[in-house]
């Protein structure tokens, strides 16, 4: 058992952005651990920009997740040691108000109800993903196996075709490259 492994020292952590990727998440969060595919009933997936303004990091719209009766979203649940709390707040932008945490319940597909954080934008303006964003949002969706029909929604979301330099992209890619050769 790793150092704080203690039951009261985890929590369950409801991805379904671009930490679906596991590369993506363990970049700052290293404890996160799969531990379920799920579904999160009555939301939708948006992107958007908090009051505006696009995203510095990712150069378009982010995802967040808006109550929708009827609709749902296929996520992953994170297992996550409390120490990476904070970071997984940080990289979220909680202190800057971009997004807050909320709490959900999402079904697992034995039928377990899940009890997790996940995050939500506050104060948006609806606008597309860049591609970088919406490839890592893919590739995540593709690595854990999330349902073929939700794969090819999220495939066909529109995006504002920005071609220019993504940094944090370029460090995703090189992890997952290092993944593969670790794994050969």
């Amino acid at each position: 058992m790793e150092p704080g492994g203690e039951s009261g020292c985890w929590f369950l952590y409801y991805a379904y952005g671009s930490n679906l990727l596991r590369e993506r998440l363990l970049l700052r969060n290293p404890s996160a651990a799969l531990c379920a595919l799920a579904r999160l009933q009555d939301f939708k997936l948006e992107f958007g920009h908090h009051q505006g303004r696009t995203s510095s990091v990712w150069h378009g719209g982010t995802a967040t997740i808006a109550q929708s009766p009827g609709d749902e979203v296929w996520g992953i649940v994170w297992k996550m040691n409390a120490c990476n709390l904070s970071s997984l707040d940080k990289q979220e932008g909680v202190e800057d108000g971009i997004y807050v945490p909320i709490e959900v319940n999402v079904h697992t597909q034995a039928g377990k109800v899940l009890t997790c954080r996940s995050y939500q934008m506050k104060d948006y303006v609806s606008g597309p993903p860049s591609p970088q964003y919406k490839k890592v949002i893919c590739m995540g969706a593709k690595q854990n196996g999330l349902p073929t029909d939700y794969q090819e929604k999220l495939e066909a979301i529109e995006t504002n075709y920005y071609a220019g330099p993504v940094p944090i992209m370029e460090e995703i890619e090189a992890a997952v490259k290092a993944e593969k050769i670790n794994s050969a």
